[in-house]
């Protein structure tokens, strides 16, 4: 082989390396647009909250190192933290059923083969991408005690509506009635999983003569599990993380009976300027979500049932007999 040769075989392999290395980094380019954003607006801010929390942290002022200061502090001296969480646990136990319910209905009503369906689909979905402002004055009008149109509608049939936004027994099932106005998301969601099962079960069901409802159960139920448990994991989620329509609509009260833990949370870091502070609230509550996520997940393999493990499992029957 020839200098010519070798120069050549070279400069081949050079274009060659060039080649597999820009099919390397061109996929890294295209998503580089949400890795900044990633890495500027959630997790370098994630980090830095982490940090702050080990101190005194003052809007004006320089920050003084506590340690584990601000957590001892909030277990130990602090009962608004309590109540905010037991007060925030109740308002999920009451959301997270009713939102779920509400939105397996609605996604069963738009399932259903009846003419002029599509317009119901985007009328039940349009509440989703109305701001929290904007459902806030909404529902400031229609729950107001007075000209309110739910007291109104009430009264029609000899009921005499609760103050809602100021009695605080009533408070809390206001905020709750307001935030199922967005349940459209959980609904398409929903909507997804029933219409992609197969339709072969339902006929072969109402052969053997099972009626709607048995064949809600026994089939419906089962085939969307997955789908119910990833709404489960985020309507949880939503509920801990209340703060908008709480702020909104009550600013906490009255007499603190929608202090939930969000608006809390929120109140220390820009109201009482305790930035550190907020920050160990903030990292607390992300720790109850991750346990609570956690323990949704490890409970989830009793209730939830997938195809694919159904499948598996006749293989490896279809297996052991050939062995035999």
């Amino acid at each position: 082989m020839n200098a010519v040769e070798k120069n050549t075989l070279e400069v081949n392999n050079t274009k060659k390396k060039k080649g597999k290395l820009k099919e390397k980094i061109t996929p890294y380019l295209f998503i580089s647009p949400w890795i900044i954003g990633f890495i500027v607006f959630t997790s370098g801010p994630l980090i830095f909250s982490l940090i702050m929390s080990g101190f005194d942290w003052p809007v004006i002022g320089s920050p003084e190192f506590v340690g584990f200061g601000n957590y001892i502090k909030m277990f130990t001296e602090d009962q608004q933290f309590r109540d905010s969480i037991f007060l925030t646990l109740k308002f999920a136990v009451i959301f997270v059923p009713l939102n779920l319910t509400l939105a397996l209905v609605l996604a069963l009503l738009i399932s259903q083969p009846i003419k002029g369906i599509k317009i119901y689909r985007t009328i039940f979905y349009i509440p989703t991408v109305v701001s929290g402002v904007a459902i806030s004055i909404i529902f400031g009008w229609i729950l107001n005690s007075e000209y309110g149109v739910f007291n109104y509608l009430l009264s029609l049939i000899g009921i005499d509506g609760p103050k809602w936004l100021q009695d605080p027994n009533w408070a809390i099932i206001a905020i709750v009635i307001a935030s199922a106005f967005g349940v459209g998301t959980m609904m398409l969601i929903f909507y997804t999983a029933i219409t992609s099962i197969d339709k072969t079960y339902y006929e072969a069901a109402k052969l053997d003569g099972a009626s709607s409802v048995r064949c809600f159960f026994m089939i419906t139920l089962p085939l969307i599990s997955p789908t119910i448990l990833f709404n489960l994991i985020t309507c949880t989620i939503s509920a801990l993380q209340q703060l908008s329509l709480a702020l909104l609509l009550t600013s906490g009260g009255p007499m603190k009976s929608t202090y939930f833990y969000g608006l809390y949370v929120y109140n220390n870091a820009f109201k009482h300027h305790k930035l550190g502070y907020a920050s160990a609230n903030a990292w607390f509550m992300f720790i109850i979500i991750l346990l609570l996520t956690a323990l949704i997940f490890r409970s989830s393999s009793m209730w939830t049932f997938y195809e694919t493990e159904v499948a598996t499992n006749k293989s490896k029957k279809k297996g052991a007999k050939k062995c035999k």
